[in-house]
């Protein structure tokens, strides 16, 4: 795992960029800090950067890598499962390797069959590839966005580095863009919240010439099914299910060095553990987040029965609410977008603990719940408006259920933008209601400017606009649902503040077997009722990997990550932090908020009972972080939000 970056110009010039992508990678270190390297062309038309964490190759795996007639160079963040058998076909066709890196097989299958080769790599990565004689630089992203990759387009250059602050590093200025945060676009959209610095989607590749940048998908989520393709009994698919996800599993154990399990006790993680024991053949070490100071969302018990049931040595990280202050800003830093949560924080933490005992690689248990469809609001779509293949007696108590629940929020009115997106799709969106429910709170505590300009960019009419709408045709609710997740908040938040960035500021390689493209494809022609069974979720998945788990975690139902809230300990320095930087000169530097209408809401907290202090945390969470972006970045205005309103 490792940082990359690029300069392209294109057509010859200096090499004074030089400087700038050596700051870029010094502003990387932390994704690779064992070595560094720049190549440059030689009339100065392209450069590419590279920070090494060497898992595969240890003794000459280093790069940037430039095949042997000196046309093509590559640099790599991740890794290529399967590369042994690419190799072996390559090697056939008569190429040669020079090195024993999984990185090197990209080159080879470039030189072989130009960009559609590189579809065939499978994994978890982000690459650039230059190609000297077409004068073309390649930026191309993993299927499902676990690894990151930005560009931005200054002083005549094209610009692609791992994170933003490697931008800044080489000369892109740190501009808040009000369009993106007020739309949301940061999470919905490809944009970020720097103006002018966009991130490359998950499953596309972009090609910068000198005639500018195209791009072009290579990979989608497709839950349309073709007739005949859907294992007619159960039995099959759930085999087939368990057959995909071990050998997920068998080719992220291969690596030259030890690799770990992150354990939080819950169905998804645990299996990881057991599947990766029995192909280990001997006990693993384990790595689990608790916090002591919340029985609630502490977790540890139930991964020390995972733990036990494998033989796994389990470590515990305890992290407490002064923990999190402490390392809030170096954590929203690494981030680069805001924290709804602290959790994001207690995973920084988790890393760090980690490295310190000396690993590099983990496995984890993302993606199930997108793959799987196991968030709650998933259930309650499947409730309300796909009870195909499901109990009539169940749906019927459910929906009762589910009724009598939200009696309370009944008279509210969706914005207006929401409403739309359901009038459009015919059916509701339970994970939108509740985001648009967030961020109605927010635009509470703008200016208005910021509000109005919020109202007028619809985000969620935006989102369904900028949709491939060849993916929601004819598409079951809840696929439609987790579609949507899957190319917003999958890659945006989840793989963001609880992966990759929290696992690479301490240079941690987090390995997703649940993301494997085969899995997902697998599970993507599976109907939703075998995902979601009456109040079972994940049903699919927890039948295929019933054998590895202890019966305790198999009957567990979803349990949502957490941290314990800001507001829950007001005497604790994390709400003494949240007060202090909400009260400090750094909300003034903001664009986007009300000074009185946060500090009078903060005001409020102390009167309010504990449940409604809680439902309060993600602004405050979001508002803080912005504070401490704001200060680590020295994010500067611009005029587009009145020039947007005036226009």
């Amino acid at each position: 795992m490792c940082g990359i970056a690029a300069r392209f110009l294109g057509c010859d010039g200096s090499r004074s960029g030089a400087d700038d992508l050596g700051r870029s990678l010094q502003a990387l270190r932390h994704r690779g800090p064992e070595s560094a390297a720049v190549w440059h062309h030689p009339r100065g038309r392209c450069s590419l950067g590279h920070t090494r964490l060497a898992l595969i190759g240890l003794d000459n795996g280093a790069q940037p890598i430039s095949d042997a007639q000196a046309e093509l160079h590559l640099v790599v963040n991740g890794e290529f499962y399967g590369h042994d058998t690419l190799r072996a076909e390559l090697t056939a066709r008569g190429h040669r390797f020079e090195t024993d890196s999984d990185s090197e097989v990209a080159l080879k299958l470039y030189r072989e069959w130009g960009a559609a080769g590189l579809h065939r790599l499978r994994g978890e990565f982000a690459l650039l590839l230059y190609d000297a004689q077409q004068n073309m630089l390649i930026g191309m992203r993993d299927r499902v966005g676990v690894k990151p990759l930005f560009y931005a387009e200054h002083n005549g250059a094209i610009l692609f580095a791992s994170e933003a602050k490697a931008l800044f590093a080489m000369g892109v200025p740190a501009v808040w863009d009000e369009e993106s945060y007020c739309s949301r676009a940061f999470y919905l959209g490809d944009r970020t919240l720097f103006a002018g610095i966009r991130a490359v989607r998950p499953g596309q590749m972009i090609f910068a010439t000198r005639a500018g940048l195209t791009q072009q998908t290579y990979w989608d989520f497709d839950f349309s099914t073709a007739p005949g393709a859907t294992p007619t009994r159960e039995d099959e698919a759930i085999g087939g299910m368990r057959a995909a996800i071990e050998e997920a599993v068998a080719l992220r154990m291969r690596a030259d060095v030890p690799i770990a399990i992150y354990l939080s006790g819950g169905i998804d993680s645990s299996a990881m553990l057991g599947v990766a024991t029995r192909l280990a053949g001997k006990p693993l070490e384990a790595f689990n987040i608790s916090f002591p100071e919340d029985e609630a969302l502490n977790e540890q018990r139930f991964a020390q029965i995972a733990a036990d049931h494998c033989g796994a040595m389990l470590h515990d990280v305890a992290v407490r609410s002064n923990d999190l202050a402490d390392h809030f800003e170096d954590a929203v830093w690494h981030n680069e977008t805001p924290f709804f949560n602290s959790h994001g924080i207690a995973k920084y933490l988790l890393s760090r603990a980690v490295r310190d005992a000396g690993y590099k690689a983990v496995i984890t248990g993302e993606g199930a719940d997108e793959v799987f469809g196991g968030y709650p609001h998933f259930r309650r779509d499947a409730i309300l408006f796909n009870p195909e293949g499901q109990d009539p007696g169940f749906i019927a108590a459910a929906r009762e259920k589910l009724a009598d629940a939200e009696a309370a929020y009944r008279h509210e009115t969706p914005p207006a933008d929401v409403a739309w997106l359901t009038d459009r799709l015919g059916h509701g969106i339970s994970w939108i209601d509740n985001q648009a429910g967030w961020f109605t709170q927010l635009t509470a505590l703008m200016t208005d400017q910021a509000a109005n300009l919020a109202k007028l960019m619809a985000p969620y009419r935006m989102l369904y606009n900028m949709a491939d709408h060849r993916r929601l045709a004819g598409v079951e609710p809840v696929h439609r649902s987790m579609y949507l997740w899957a190319k917003t908040f999958l890659p945006a938040f989840v793989l963001t503040t609880l992966g990759d960035r929290m696992e690479m500021a301490h240079s941690i390689e987090g390995r997703v077997p649940l993301l494997d493209h085969h899995v997902i494809e697998t599970a993507c022609r599976l109907p939703v009722n075998m995902k979601i069974r009456g109040s079972v979720e994940k049903y699919v998945f927890r039948e295929a990997m019933r054998p590895y788990l202890p019966e305790a975690i198999y009957k567990r139902k979803k349990h949502y990550f957490r941290a314990p809230p800001s507001t829950a300990k007001r005497e604790a320095r994390l709400h003494e932090l949240v007060r202090d930087v909400i009260n400090g000169p750094d909300l003034a530097s903001l664009p986007f908020f009300n000074q009185k209408k946060v500090k009078a809401f903060v005001d409020k907290l102390d009167t309010m009972p504990a449940s409604q202090r809680a439902a309060c945390d993600p602004a405050l969470m979001e508002i803080t972080s912005l504070c401490l972006l704001q200060r680590r970045y020295a994010v500067s205005n611009n005029d587009t939000m009145n020039m947007r309103l005036a226009g």
